[in-house]
Parts: C-alpha cells; structure tokens; sequence
C-alpha cells in the first residue's frame, strides 16, 4: 500500500515530537510488523513509502490506520478529521427508497442524497494527494470517495440519482442473464453476465453496481450530473472475494472490502464524505440518512493474562507497562486481581476497539503486546525445550481408523480434490450443487469432489489397467474433504471430512452372482461394525436402515444408511451400474462413506469388562424360513422383545436362498446363548424360551419352520 509521508503527518499531532521522518516511519513501521518495500521522493517533496500490510489487518489500509501505528509505536496523537457539520434541507424519503434483501452478507448499507452539486475539477490539494499514491483524478465529486477510501479506509461509492430507474437501490444477487458494465467498461465494451452468486446493488430495473468491488458505467457520476446518491457500506469478504476474482476485477474497494471493513465505523466516514463532497462541490444534503442491515454485533471483552503473555514472549514487561501498550493501541483495559485460587494470577479485561476486527483471542493481545514493545526485542534461544504430551484424541481416533482399516485389508490412497463433471455429478445429493473452482488451470476437472469415492473409483480403474490386484479383491480406503454448495446462494459451501471405502465384489469370476453381491455387502457391513466397535466399545450396536440413495451413484435396491444410537454415521451400498460401465470396471464395487468427526466423537471406546463365567453356557440354533423383506434388525428386535430369562446373547449365524427355500423366502439360522452366572442350566429352562421366540416370530415375521 502507498503511503504518503506529507499525508500520514497531517493525520498527526506533533506539536511536541515534530514530524516523523521518512526513516523514523520505514524504522517504526517495519518494527511494528509492516515493512517498507519501497520509497520513492515526488517532485512536490513528498515522499511516498510502499508498505507491506498482512492480509488480517485491513484497519491500516488507510493514512489514518498507519498513523494510528506510528501515534502507538512513538508516543504522537492521533488526530483525526474534523469538519462543520453541514446544513440538510428536504426529506430524504423523498429521494430515495432502500431495500437491503441480502443482511447476512450486507451487514450495513448506508446512503445519504446530496442535490444541486457542481461536478468539476478538483482543488489542486486534492488532486496532489491522489496523484501522489498513484490515483488519477476525475472529478471533484468522484475524488473525494477515493480520497475517503485512502484516508479513512472506508471504500465508498456515488449514483448519478437521475439515472437510477424509479429512485430506488436494492442490495440483492443478480439474476440469471443479468449483466452489467462496469467503471472500468466503455460505453462499446460488452457487458459483464452476472452469476447469482454476485451481489449487486441495483435500482428497480437493473443491477448498478458489483458490490464492495466496482460502481456500474450507466450510473456513473459525470458533469452531467446535479443530484448524487452516497454510499457507505459494508460486505461479506467471501462474497466480495468471490465475484472480483470471478470477473478479473481487481479495485482498491475490494481490496479493503475482502480483508474486513468494521460497520461500527461507517457512520463517521460517510458524515465526513457527504462533508467534503459538499465543501468541494457544493449541493444541499438532504435530511437523514437510509440504512438497512443486521444490528451491529456486540463484542465481547478479550481476558488477557499479562504473566502468560511474558512467558510466551521471554519479555520482562511489568503488568503496568502491558496496560500501557495495550492502551496505545485504543484498547480498553480493565485491571483485575486473582479470583483466590491457587493457579490464579492478575488478568486484563480488554474492550478492543471495533476497526481491530482481527483482535478476538487472547493471543492476539499478546502479539500486539509483541509489536508495541518491538518484536526486535524478543529473546531467541539458542535450546528450545520440548514437553511430549500424549497426542490427541481426534489424532488418535485417526490412527486408530487407519488401523483397522489396513487390518482389514484396505489400502489408504490418496486423491485429487478436483474431479470432472462426468465423475462428481452422479455423486451429489439432492438440494446441493457442484463446487466450481474458476481457474482456467483445472482444465477438464474444474469441480470440487462432492465425495472421495470419485477419488477412489478412478484409482480403482487406475489399478485395474496396471493389473494390479490382491486376495479376495482390491480394496481401498481414504479419509479426505468433501465439497457443495446449496441451491440457495449466497454464502452456503458445505464441507465434511469422511471416511469411504472402496471394495470389489467377485474378482474371480466373469458373471457376478447375487451371492456375491450379498456376500460383499454383508463384508462391507463388517468392515463398518469393526471400524465402530474399535473406535466406540464392544458395546457399540449399529444399526443399518435400508433408505433411498442419497445419490444417483450408488444402486436404488442395494443401498442403506449407518445409524448408531439414533445419530447418523454415513450410509453404503453398492455403486451404480452406469458408474460401473462409465469407468470400464472388470468387477461391481461396494462403497461406504462415513462422516469422520461423526466417528472421532465416538472416540475413545468404552471398556467393558466382565469376569470370566464360572458355568458354561447353552446354545440353541434356530433356523426360520423368512421373507426376503424380513432384516436381520427385526429378527434381533423381536428376541430382545420377548426378554427371555438368562440370555446372554443373540448370534446371527448365516441365510441361505435356493432350493429347496421357496423363491422370495430366505432360510435364517441365528443363535441363542443362555447362561446362568451361578450354577448350570437346563434343557428344560431353556426350551420354553427358544419356543417362546419361535412362536413368535411365526405371528409376527410370517416365519415358518421347515421339518
């Protein structure tokens, strides 16, 4: 950012220490965390210093922010702009309507209407600063907003209000078709088309404006013009972010407006624009001012421990000397004593100002702390001591996935973010969309993966032409980001970190056969039981409910979700026919995918331990001729419902279909375990029991026993 030296010192009170320096400013500014790249002497005697600013401080992105840093880092004053508060004639109602439709990524939106200006050359003290900070002037009116923007750091706009259809601005996201000429457009340049992720502000015909990045040409302030409509607002910095490097636009409002801009300000910067607009141009302002937005949000005080901030930074600065820097810096700061425990110590209540907008944790305190007192003095050690701690519980519930996973015979691949449009739309859910990434360097893959299951379908394809296989068939896992965005717009990404697996179904034979299907489902269930149980308990029951595809991925009859405890872990199923054919696969494939901070909440898992039974226990086979409609979960739901006496678990054993079963039935054989912790059972305590549940299930599930 260039900085004017003649213009930072008029930001100044420095009747007792004079005006800094050019090398007094490169020395304290670079100190402070904002080195100088750049200096550059103007015939005018004015020095212009190109600074350095981190993309977290858009406060200084301005003459009175970097003067703001000198006053704190050199004992100087502030001092900001003053002006004579303007006469205001006639309503504003009466010029003007405002309708902000878009609050979340609108926060605040401003405007004030100046009539009967005189749009013309700028005083030559304004064109000298715009100029001297690389800025063309245009005109007195137009000059002034840039002026503001450097100054003040509060980007602001002006409309011509006579070329505003039906008097009115509304802050919205365009439409499908619209379009829209810009600033930096001629009147024989084609207009822009506008997506409806760009938020516009627009009359009530047609969009006027790119929001925080650049004014529209049809409404351009020109020597035409007699009334102008002000804006000061403040914007989303995603929204903002989005449609500049979207259109290839890049302006100092959207610089500033992308790094944050505070709401709490804006009401200062535009009564000094509207000041300076009619100083220099004359017009009558009306009276009021619209706005529309959220409710500037309250921020809550910042504890600051003054003792951890000297720990962390080696200095011995004294509790009063922190205050005092924190202080300087227009924080607010409250000294309080220990609470009376024995670990406490004397903290900091810190009221930080509202254009700090990067100021929300107590180590950012501490960094300034750092700044103010001159990072050049912070010790550096020649030995770092190093405490090993136990490693998280997320790192572990992490391991431990890959863990079993890998026992189990996954291989972990690791896979492109991006994927095709042919290979990621079959996997997002209704409701959402593709992400799209606008850089002409993705080539044919410019959509986020909506899950990682592209990654490994196409890895599995890249195995199959390298002939690369194992025993059983290929498996594969990975633990990667997902991404979509909602069909609403505006801001609205989705993201998760899952778990999905990949695995064949009968690499050994041409023709697949239903039972290799069923038996390559019941093996992807066991893979999710066992990743469950090692990450929740022995105790861990998981439920799989049998649902519509949450995709047109995965096959409409062989698909299901993974429930525990009434929480949604994931789903599986087997991968669509036309996912099979579009990648050529020599075999079908089964895929899960589960929500990874779903799984590391389950963890660590819960121990249960039971002393070893002193009686043995007596088993029972039943085997039951079901429909096929009748699951498992049904069968273990109706034996647990009937509590019969001593039973210590229920066992699925196996299902059998083909003759001599009738076609639509299935032959289900389950176990039941009965023990009695003081002495041993027998046959006849046992027997009613198992007809107890045979009876049952015949009323109840249509079974039938076959002789």
């Amino acid at each position: 950012m260039l900085i004017s030296l003649r213009w930072l010192n008029d930001c100044l009170d420095h009747r007792s220490l004079g005006p800094i320096s050019a090398d007094d400013a490169d020395r304290v500014l670079t100190d402070a965390g904002f080195p100088i790249e750049e200096r550059e002497e103007l015939p005018s005697g004015d020095i212009v210093l190109d600074v350095e600013v981190t993309s977290n401080r858009g406060d200084v992105l301005s003459h009175i922010g970097m003067a703001r840093e000198v006053a704190a880092a050199t004992g100087r004053v502030l001092k900001l702009p003053k002006w004579d508060e303007p006469t205001r004639e006639g309503s504003i109602d009466d010029a003007l309507t405002l309708a902000n439709d878009e609050p979340d990524v609108c926060p605040l939106f401003t405007a004030q209407v100046i009539r009967n200006v005189k749009v013309g050359p700028s005083p030559s003290w304004l064109v000298e600063r715009l100029e001297a900070i690389g800025q063309r002037s245009i005109n007195n009116v137009v000059d002034v907003t840039n002026y503001i923007t450097f100054e003040l750091g509060h980007p602001c706009h002006v409309f011509d209000l006579a070329k505003l259809a039906g008097d009115e601005l509304r802050i919205r996201f365009a439409e499908d078709g619209e379009t829209l000429r810009t600033l930096q457009d001629s009147a024989d340049d084609k207009p822009r088309k506008l997506l409806p992720t760009d938020l516009v502000v627009a009359d009530a015909d047609r969009p006027q404006s790119l929001a925080g990045v650049i004014g529209g040409y049809d409404s351009q302030v020109d020597n035409t013009t007699t009334d102008v409509v002000l804006e000061m607002a403040t914007w989303d910095p995603v929204t903002i972010r989005t449609a500049a490097r979207r259109l290839a636009i890049r302006t100092d409002a959207g610089y500033r407006f992308e790094r944050g801009v505070a709401p709490s300000e804006i009401s200062f910067a535009a009564f000094r624009t509207a000041a300076l607009i009619q100083e220099l141009a004359g017009g009558t302002i009306c009276e009021g001012v619209l706005e529309d937005g959220q409710p500037i949000a309250h921020r809550e005080p910042v504890r600051f421990r003054p003792g951890r901030a000297r720990r962390l930074l080696g200095l011995d600065t004294n509790n009063a000397e922190q205050q005092g820097m924190l202080e300087r810096l227009e924080i607010d700061v409250i000294p309080h004593k220990p609470d009376g425990d024995e670990d406490d110590e004397p903290w900091f209540e810190c009221t930080v100002p509202p254009f700090r907008l990067d100021l929300t944790r107590e180590i950012d305190l501490v960094e300034e702390v750092a700044r103010v007192a001159g990072l050049g003095r912070i010790p550096t050690e020649r030995h770092i001591g190093i405490v090993a701690k136990h490693p998280q519980e997320s790192e572990r519930a992490v391991r431990e996935i890959g863990a079993v996973l890998t026992g189990l015979g996954y291989f972990e691949a690791v896979t492109f973010s991006f994927a095709s449009e042919t290979a990621a739309k079959p996997f997002i859910a209704d409701g959402l969309r593709l992400l799209k990434v606008d850089d002409e360097r993705r080539g044919s893959e410019p959509y986020l993966r909506p899950s990682p299951l592209t990654g490994l379908l196409t890895c599995r394809r890249a195995n199959q032409d390298a002939q690369a296989s194992q025993p059983g068939g290929l498996r594969l896992y990975e633990i990667a980001a997902a991404f979509a965005e909602h069909d609403k717009p505006g801001r609205n990404t989705v993201e998760h970190r899952n778990v999905a697996m990949l695995a064949d179904v009968s690499p050994y034979t041409k023709k697949t056969r239903t039972e290799d299907l069923q038996r390559a489902i019941r093996q992807m269930r066991g893979s999710i039981e066992a990743l469950v149980t090692a990450l929740a308990g022995s105790e861990a029951v998981v439920s799989i409910e049998p649902a519509k595809p949450a995709s047109a991925a995965f096959q409409a009859d062989a698909f299901a979700n993974v429930v525990l405890e009434g929480k949604h872990l994931g789903s599986f199923g087997l991968i669509a026919e036309s996912e099979i054919k579009r990648l050529d696969l020599d075999t079908p494939v089964v895929a899960a995918e589960l929500n990874l901070a779903e799984l590391i909440a389950l963890y660590p898992p819960k121990a249960s331990v039971q002393p070893l039974p002193a009686f043995p226990a007596m088993e029972r086979d039943i085997t039951l001729d079901l429909p096929d409609t009748v699951r498992w979960a049904q069968v273990e739901a109706l034996v647990q419902g009937r509590s019969p006496a001593l039973l210590e678990a229920t066992e699925y054993v196996g299902v059998y279909r083909g003759k001599p079963v009738p076609a639509g039935t299935k032959s289900l054989t389950f176990r039941l375990r009965f023990r009695d912790p003081s002495r041993t059972l027998k046959r006849e305590e046992v027997e009613p029991q198992v007809a107890d549940v045979i009876e049952a299930a015949k009323a109840k599930l249509g079974a039938e026993i076959r002789a």
